[in-house]
């Protein structure tokens, strides 16, 4: 399975409220049962306008179908091909 970056543009998005950001994790779990164990949500990063999002998944069309049930967007979906971080320089 492949690593895939979702970028989701939502306007207020970092105005959400824990209530609000549950919902939307509830719906999300929903279709994640429904489209079965070849997806997975790592997790998300909530920014101003936008929530980026780490999937497991074996293909990009899976996660554009998850997206259309849940009702998100998905402006951007991209393979991640490489994680890098500080001890990456050691």
């Amino acid at each position: 399975m492949a690593t895939y970056l979702i970028e989701r543009e939502i306007p207020g998005a970092g105005n959400l409220t824990s209530d609000q950001l549950k919902s939307i994790s509830q719906t999300s779990c929903e279709v994640l049962n429904q489209l079965g164990p070849s997806i997975k949500w790592l997790q998300s990063y909530i920014t101003n306008d936008k929530i980026y999002c780490i999937y497991s998944a074996p293909n990009p069309e899976i996660i554009l179908e998850h997206a259309k049930q849940g009702g998100f967007p998905a402006n951007l979906v991209s393979e991640v091909f490489t994680i890098i971080d500080p001890t990456t320089a050691d």
